[in-house]
């Protein structure tokens, strides 16, 4: 089943009342609607006069939804997940924390050969050339030393916006990059509500390692999902639509993220429904019953171009 997507911008009263959310505005008698919690994978909250109850709270957390709290320049600034979302998450947490060195660094060679290969992927859409992406893709070795992550993003980054002259990718950096920031922003809440929901620890990452991070295998696992981001930016910025400024219309279509088809293990499902498989896949791998994470495959669709 797809999982909403809800973003509130104004004040509003948020409670429960028999397993639905129920949104009221405050001060405004008869203005009420629901929507099954059931239904909802994220939540955006950005206003600063948004109210929630407990009681919602609680049955958000029993349903896995990712709610994103933002600041005052509208973007997310906190995430809320679950403690525990799988029913037997100390057996999968104690798989995940007694993995082997070995592993997760073969682990990480997976995960970058297949953001490369996106990466690739999207470049050859454009028409830009790509054959030396895919010679470092096959050229990764465990743990990735010789760092052809790094080789490829130097690359990718200065020929996937070619009306951008001298494009740099950074976090403070000027536009397009607070598209990037905001879509990675949502993209990581997908795959760490995942995580969690595969009773994996968020902060024990493959790769990453960071004592401030607490989402360290999110920020792993969902290397080769950004290319998806981009190609949602790419589309924004080749339509016309001014992205100057990140503004709601952007920020609409950037939540169309968790809904977008992506082609997995040679099945086409919404991005949400992949994370969930990629997440699985991960766990199993910590268990030792499988040796491949299942990632996506970035294709162009003749009949539904980008």
């Amino acid at each position: 089943m797809i999982k909403r997507t809800l973003y509130f911008e104004n004040p509003y009263y948020l409670h429960s009342g028999h397993k639905q959310l129920v949104i009221e505005v405050p001060k405004v008698k008869g203005v009420k609607k629901t929507i099954p919690i059931e239904d909802i994978g994220i939540i955006v909250l950005d206003h600063p006069q948004i109210t929630l109850s407990n009681a919602l709270i609680m049955q958000l957390m029993d349903n896995n939804v990712a709610v994103f709290s933002c600041n005052e320049q509208h973007l997310p600034l906190g995430l809320m997940l679950p403690m525990y979302a799988h029913h037997a998450s100390t057996e999968k947490m104690y798989a995940q924390l007694n993995s082997s060195l070995p592993l997760r660094k073969n682990l990480w060679q997976q995960t970058i050969t297949a953001k490369i290969n996106n990466q690739a992927a999207l470049l050859e859409t454009k028409g830009i050339k790509s054959e030396n992406m895919r010679y470092w893709a096959k050229s990764v070795k465990s743990g990735d030393p010789d760092n052809y992550e790094a080789r490829a993003a130097a690359y990718y980054w200065s020929n996937i916006f070619p009306n951008i002259k001298d494009f740099k990718r950074h976090r403070y950096g000027d536009a397009p990059n607070p598209l990037l920031n905001y879509g990675y922003s949502l993209l990581r809440g997908i795959v760490a509500r995942s995580l969690v929901g595969s009773g994996l620890l968020t902060a024990l990452g493959i790769h990453h390692r960071n004592k401030y991070n607490p989402y360290c295998l999110a920020d792993d696992i969902m290397e080769p999902y950004r290319p998806y981001i981009d190609k949602l930016v790419c589309n924004i910025m080749d339509s016309g639509t001014p992205y100057q400024e990140l503004n709601k219309d952007i920020k609409l279509q950037l939540f169309s993220i968790a809904t977008m088809d992506i082609q997995i293990d040679g099945q086409k499902s919404p991005l949400m429904v992949g994370v969930q498989r990629t997440t699985a896949s991960l766990r199993k791998c910590f268990e030792g019953t499988v040796r491949k994470i299942v990632y996506p495959e970035l294709m162009f669709n003749d009949e539904h171009p980008f």
